[in-house]
């Protein structure tokens, strides 16, 4: 029998690395696959087993449990919606946080890392500087 060579030994290694990468993807598809069949079989029961009576009620127009009556224009007050989104901004800058720390601590990423974080509160304090300037942050 003849011994393996370097070439062939090589050439082994890389299909089993390949194998063992494929293999993992395979997992994705099938995971992907049974929560496709798993929406598809709760929508399919839904339509199967619901009761289809169609009244006058039901084919109104619902909206937060009112009738819609009267005018179809409604005065929004927008400052609560910015309030939210300036709410999600700094949740979204904290969550960024804890990602940061523990690149932060590893050995060697120290001042990239703190010079990547200053860019980012960079931005997000200009971002809450124009909203002061334009008057976002006054509750009236």
């Amino acid at each position: 029998m003849p011994e393996p060579t370097v070439s062939t030994v090589t050439s082994a290694a890389t299909h089993m690395i390949a194998a063992d990468y494929f293999r993992s993807y395979s997992v994705l598809g099938l995971l992907a696959v049974v929560g496709v069949l798993f929406v598809a079989v709760a929508f399919g029961a839904g339509r199967l087993l619901r009761p289809v009576v169609p009244t006058r009620e039901k084919m109104l127009t619902y909206e937060c449990g009112v009738d819609p009556v009267g005018e179809g224009w409604a005065h929004t007050q927008v400052r609560y919606y910015v309030y939210a989104f300036l709410y999600v901004i700094f949740a979204v800058d904290s969550i960024f946080l804890f990602p940061w720390a523990t690149v932060f601590a590893a050995a060697g990423y120290g001042a990239t890392t703190l010079v990547e974080m200053f860019v980012f509160l960079g931005f997000l304090a200009v971002g809450l500087l124009y909203a002061y300037k334009k008057g976002v942050l006054e509750w009236t």
